[in-house]
């Protein structure tokens, strides 16, 4: 691998912009080529050896031809997906990085990725945890878990809290963190597996199944009788409507994600957002990027946190590039249990 040569380089490229629930059709392998040295004259640029890819939602709204300003450009037909990962890097004219460094943050979705902007890797200096976890606990997922709860809902001792998709990347976390300050936590998700992993592995105080709930007020009624102080929204649509009847005064609203709509080609409506006036709720939209500047921050509450088992993480890992296709399409039906990622290469 060494010296100028070319070697080749497995990549997972979107044959279409995408319309409705994504298919694994709607993406296709390749092999192409890569020199292992940043090309002569290319300054601050890295080669990264890819470890980990992380399968996201936020990466569904990418694969359409986006009409409307978006926080993220859609991903261009014919060329390799991108999103968060975790890599070694093998070659830099970057001050900032050397060869060998262990990295996570934007790459491309194939064997070996040429970076001209690694100002978005952060280094990894803690390797006594599993590397895969900077997919996740310990990358963005973990970020947006501490953000939105931490920093935009400020939960209390007592506080009860509510999170949708509670067994995904981010709601697993949410629901610990909570638990960590005190709350009252419930949590909902679609599987009597994922209700199961919530209640006797994160230590939810209790959670349900969605889907065997025809009215989702009522549900939300039963397990809190006092009402919800802080909802952690990641679905949309009638969850929102239903949680928007069931908040407190001065309830606050973390929205992360919408899951249930991003297949959609017209969103659904909400009905109930009055609620928000004579409630005072505070709604508040946020990105994991919004709290980059807080990762040190964070590290040292949730690093010792996982060393003492305070802190547990579930992982759903696909192995090898060929089943990425799979892997990111099985996260919009629900097929994932805990965080889905794929390993590109042995660390």
């Amino acid at each position: 691998m060494a010296g100028e040569e070319a070697v080749s380089n497995k990549q997972v490229i979107l044959s279409d912009y995408v319309t409705g629930f994504p298919k694994e059709s709607d993406m296709k392998i390749i092999t192409g080529s890569i020199n292992l040295k940043v090309p002569e004259g290319s300054k601050d640029a890295v080669i990264l050896k890819n470890l980990y890819l992380s399968c996201d939602p936020y990466m569904r709204g990418r694969m359409s031809k986006l009409d409307k300003p978006s926080f993220v450009a859609s991903f261009n037909p014919g060329e390799p997906l991108s999103g968060y990962g975790v890599s070694k890097v093998l070659d830099s004219t970057h001050p900032n990085y050397k060869k060998d460094d262990l990295v996570w943050g934007l790459t491309s979705w194939e064997e070996y990725s040429l970076i001209q902007s690694p100002q978005l890797l952060i280094k990894i200096l803690d390797t006594n945890v599993p590397l895969s976890y900077y997919t996740g606990i310990l990358g963005m997922p973990g970020l947006t878990a501490y953000g939105g709860l931490y920093e935009l809902c400020s939960p209390k001792k007592g506080e009860y809290v509510y999170v949708s998709a509670a067994s995904g990347a981010v709601g697993q976390l949410v629901g610990q963190f909570a638990k960590l300050v005190g709350c009252y936590v419930v949590g909902s998700a679609g599987s009597k597996e994922k209700v199961d992993l919530l209640k006797n592995k994160f230590g939810f105080d209790d959670a349900f199944n969605y889907k065997e709930e025809p009215d989702l007020d009522a549900a939300l009624k039963r397990f809190f009788p006092e009402g919800i102080d802080i909802y952690f929204e990641n679905v949309g649509g009638k969850m929102l409507d239903a949680v928007l009847l069931n908040m407190r005064i001065h309830g606050r609203i973390a929205v992360c994600g919408m899951i249930s709509q991003y297949n959609l080609e017209k969103p659904e409506g909400v009905h109930n957002l009055m609620q928000v006036v004579g409630k005072r709720i505070r709604m508040e939209g946020f990105l994991a990027g919004d709290f980059y500047h807080q990762y040190p921050k964070f590290l040292e509450l949730v690093m010792p946190a996982i060393k003492e088992g305070k802190l547990v993480y579930v992982e759903d890992i696909a192995e090898g590039l060929e089943k990425a296709p799979s892997a990111l399409v099985g996260i919009f039906t629900g097929q994932n249990v805990g965080k889905q990622l794929v390993v590109v290469a042995p660390e």
